[in-house]
């Protein structure tokens, strides 16, 4: 789970053993993925990595970078999205990098394979002229640089998530849709959380504060500075259309209950005359003071149907030239 490379302008060697590589001419790499804690512990042990840092790494705390004596400590984290429950339910996975800069070494500690890093050391291995000519701050910055690129690709899905929750939003009021919706404004909020303290990790970086940065290579973490800014935008941009959505969905259901509650208000006013005409004609005085003649018409039946029913006919055509059906 360790693995230890030598690289110059001449090439890249790799070597088993970790102190070998350490007192090697060149740039060392150590990289330590899928490590568990006393793998950690042996290459912290070597490079005279501080515990605590280690232990940053294994927790996978917020992103930061710390300057010490003899190296510098970065930890970014890559993120992904994991799918969920429903259609448009997503979830992001966040996973910690640690990355060390010492003066001619570069030591990579993850729980996972991260791509950035795999890829990275690809490159190296293949004779990567610009990594093997250059010293581990500009190895840091590719790997830095595949991660702040990961967090297009997820902000990426995450608009095509919204575009499809708005597609569901039009299709009519669904309580899936609007789990979902919520889903992503929280996607994005976790979002927003990871990029501010990354970008605050890496403007040190950009002004080549850390020794370990040399200044051809400061303009690199300029660039990937620059990202974190338009990634800061684009995430507040979702969040607006994300709240926008939501409004609609808010604004349909409202619309379509107020036409259900229009129907049956149209019912009622309709059935309201009649009902007066059935309760007056169901009072039963047929005898005495109070003789309802019509009881005892022979067409008095058949003239209250066709009485009630054109009452219902002229408030129907009412309703619907005044628009309200």
């Amino acid at each position: 789970m360790i693995s230890a490379v030598v690289y110059d302008a001449d090439g890249a060697t790799a070597y088993a053993d970790i102190e070998r590589a350490r007192a090697a001419t060149g740039t060392t790499w150590v990289r330590a993925s899928n490590a568990d804690a006393d793998e950690l512990a042996a290459v912290a042990d070597v490079f005279g990595i501080h515990p605590l840092s280690v232990e940053d790494v294994r927790r996978g705390v917020r992103p930061k970078s710390e300057d010490y004596p003899a190296h510098l400590f970065v930890l970014a984290k890559t993120a992904t999205l994991r799918g969920g429950e429903t259609a448009f339910r997503d979830e992001i996975l966040t996973r910690p990098v640690g990355l060390f800069v010492g003066s001619d070494w570069l030591v990579t500690m993850s729980t996972h394979a991260p791509e950035p890093v795999e890829r990275t050391w690809d490159a190296v291995g293949r004779g990567d002229e610009r990594l093997l000519r250059s010293g581990p701050d500009f190895a840091a910055y590719r790997i830095l640089d595949g991660i702040v690129d990961g967090y297009f690709d997820l902000l990426d899905e995450i608009e095509r998530t919204i575009e499809e929750v708005e597609d569901g939003i039009l299709d009519g009021p669904d309580p899936d849709v609007l789990r979902s919706l919520n889903a992503v404004r929280r996607d994005l909020l976790s979002v927003r959380k990871l990029l501010w303290p990354t970008r605050e990790a890496i403007v040190p970086l950009a002004r080549g504060d850390p020794d370990e940065i040399r200044e051809p290579t400061e303009k690199y973490y300029r660039d990937v500075g620059d990202h974190l800014v338009q990634l800061v935008d684009l995430t507040e941009t979702y969040r607006d259309l994300a709240s926008g959505a939501r409004d609609i969905y808010l604004n349909t259901l409202s619309q379509s209950t107020n036409e259900v509650m229009k129907r049956l208000t149209v019912v009622a006013t309709i059935i309201l005359p009649l009902s007066f005409v059935v309760g007056v004609y169901g009072m039963n005085f047929g005898e005495g003071a109070y003789n309802m003649p019509e009881l005892r018409w022979t067409f008095g039946y058949p003239a209250v149907m066709i009485g009630m029913a054109a009452v219902a006919v002229i408030l129907l055509t009412y309703f619907r030239n005044e628009g309200w059906l």
